[in-house]
């Protein structure tokens, strides 16, 4: 499976760790990193041999890195293996505390849910995926939670509004990756008319999406191009009987304005 990496360009899965081959500071870095998304992606504890299967490394190799990575907070390790560590909090929390999307975009974020009545969020991409960054609810919060930090596929919902602005390379291997799929909903999307729902998702400036990551929500979400090109994006979310059509271009047109408004607010 094929890796985005941002921010940066598209790379493939991690060098293949061979007995004797030469290492560098820098593929040491690579697999270290590799081995922390294996503890993200698991969810549970992980066994050794488990980590190194699935970061495609020795255990001797493995095991050093997960040493390295629990002395600095990264990871830590219980009775049933090997998880994410409370350090990574602390990188998150500066993170959020910096950014100057997060900054731009909360107070827009509170205005649009103000002026809509839905919840609304900001997102950014994150390798093959999206992460949530800011959230706000509106009058009727919805009954599901949806954490901030919580990593979210690119070719469902909100990540529509992403996925035609990334660079062909990238949108190329999303694509070849996840088509044919289905939504929650039970529909079946293949490779062309996927390819024809970000046509149109371009073209109007906004995604919509009804049933497609959560069966009975639905939403519509818009890019946000910065200085520096593709910057994030914002969604509002609604349960589907709430919102029809007319709701959908209504609340796109909507979802431009703040896109625009944070944009003008970026470096």
């Amino acid at each position: 499976m094929c890796r985005i990496h941002r921010y940066g360009a598209v790379a493939g899965a991690s060098v293949a760790d061979t007995p004797g081959a030469a290492g560098s500071p820098m593929r040491s870095v690579e697999r270290a990193f590799d081995v922390l998304g294996v503890l993200e992606e698991g969810r549970v504890p992980l066994r050794l041999s488990e980590v190194a299967r699935r970061a495609g490394l020795h255990v001797a190799t493995t095991q050093r890195l997960l040493n390295v990575l629990i002395a600095r907070g990264y990871a830590v390790r219980e009775d049933a293996g090997y998880q994410v560590g409370p350090g990574v909090l602390t990188a998150a929390h500066a993170f959020l505390v910096g950014s100057r999307l997060g900054q731009a975009g909360l107070p827009v974020l509170q205005q649009l849910a103000a002026t809509t009545g839905l919840a609304v969020s900001l997102f950014i991409p994150v390798g093959d995926a999206r992460v949530q960054i800011a959230r706000v609810e509106g009058r009727n919060p919805l009954r599901y939670l949806l954490p901030v930090g919580e990593k979210l596929p690119l070719h469902l919902g909100a990540g529509k509004s992403l996925l035609p602005w990334l660079p062909e390379a990238e949108r190329e291997a999303v694509i070849a990756t996840v088509c044919p799929f289905v939504t929650a909903a039970g529909v079946r999307v293949g490779e062309a008319e996927f390819r024809e729902e970000l046509r149109a998702v371009r073209d109007r400036g906004y995604a919509i999406s009804v049933g497609e990551r959560v069966a009975d929500v639905c939403g519509v979400s818009a890019p946000i191009q910065g200085g520096h090109g593709l910057a994030g994006g914002i969604t509002a979310v609604a349960r589907v009987h709430e919102l029809d059509a007319d709701d959908h271009v209504r609340i796109g047109a909507e979802l431009l304005r703040a896109a625009g408004a944070i944009a003008t607010r970026l470096p």
